[in-house]
């Protein structure tokens, strides 16, 4: 015991939120230190790592044939075991830059709707990657805690959580997640809509970077956000093969994303229906909290307000609230243990 402490003082425990288009990197005592894309570049034949994180994702799209940059998480599941080793080994000896035989403690925030082979790989991962000790905590609780929600109180709170690959929606009470919801639909499938709006409507094609850009700038989910803005979309004409550019407005942006949207609001519906009734009580005054970077979709909050009759709001640096709460774990052990023995998922 004596010397598991003398150990960790000096192992830099770190929370990990594992993103499907970012991973955070949070370090007890200093915040979170490190963000960059999940994007792993490789040699085709060999699987020779190039690069990861932001040097990676430069290569995307851009890369001749030998090179593949690639995520190796979708939807929140990790689709390449290899190279989620050697992202998570890159992102540990990054911010641990103490001697190699000292090991840190881990905590890695996961989609709730993980299964138990891949639970066994993220630890497995974790573990080949320098890990000391691997606790997985659901995303949806990290969420929570990062925005400052009472989750051990015997009351109501609900997270939306809107990442990347997913969306998780989830009541907390008394530190245990009563009710919750993950969909595929998140920031991801909203850049797929415009892509694909783009090649239906204009006959133009564009890649993941430009359509993200075009969400980030003029995107919406509520019909008085950006009125009147234009963005010049530059991409590839399917019909003649040359490079083309386009103007187009809010509003149309607005329509490509609108089935994600509408499946998010559903989600949040159907989790509410299934709530029992003393927790719904509790969020006529407490609300629905918003985190993840797809939450930053500009008027997001004004719709599920509109949609569920509840206050909404955004936490601050909500892309931040998974790491940050997987973070506070790190200095609440008795909060962690309690989350775990509490998962549903038997973590």
């Amino acid at each position: 015991m004596i010397f598991d402490k003398i150990f960790g003082a000096f192992s830099n425990d770190i929370a990990i939120d594992l993103g499907t288009a970012n991973t955070l990197v949070y370090v007890k005592g200093k915040g979170v230190v490190l963000v960059e894309p999940s994007v792993v570049a490789m040699h085709k034949g060999s699987r020779a790592i190039l690069a990861v994180g932001e040097e990676a994702k430069k290569m995307v799209g851009r890369t001749p044939g030998s090179i593949v940059a690639t995520r190796p998480l979708r939807d929140g599941v990790i689709t390449d075991f290899e190279a989620t080793e050697e992202m998570l080994r890159y992102f540990i000896t990054k911010v641990h830059k103490r001697r190699k035989f000292v090991r840190p403690r881990v905590i890695i925030a996961v989609t709730s709707g993980i299964t138990e082979a891949e639970k066994r790989a993220v630890k497995e991962s974790g573990a080949e990657a320098g890990a000391r000790e691997i606790y997985l905590v659901e995303e949806p609780m990290a969420a929570a805690i990062g925005a400052g929600l009472p989750v051990q109180d015997p009351g109501g709170n609900m997270i939306v959580d809107v990442g990347g690959g997913t969306s998780e929606v989830a009541v907390i009470s008394l530190a245990g997640i009563v009710k919750c919801k993950m969909i595929k639909v998140a920031g991801d499938e909203m850049d797929e809509a415009i892509i694909r709006h783009l090649k239906n409507k204009h006959n133009l094609l564009i890649g993941e970077r430009t359509a993200e850009e075009v969400k980030i700038r003029i995107g919406s989910a509520f019909t008085e956000e950006m009125e009147g803005e234009e963005i010049e979309v530059k991409g590839r004409d399917l019909i003649t093969g040359l490079p083309k550019n386009i103007t187009i407005n809010a509003e149309e942006v607005r329509e490509a994303l609108e089935e994600p949207v509408s499946n998010i609001v559903r989600a949040v519906k159907e989790v509410l229906e299934e709530t029992p009734p003393e927790l719904s009580a509790d969020l006529v005054d407490r609300g629905i909290v918003l985190t993840g970077g797809g939450s930053q979709l500009r008027g997001l909050d004004k719709r599920l307000s509109e949609e569920t009759g509840l206050p909404v709001r955004t936490a601050e640096d909500s892309s931040r609230c998974v790491a940050v709460g997987a973070g506070k774990c790190l200095d609440e052990l008795k909060l962690l243990r309690r989350i775990v023995s509490l998962s549903s998922n038997g973590y």
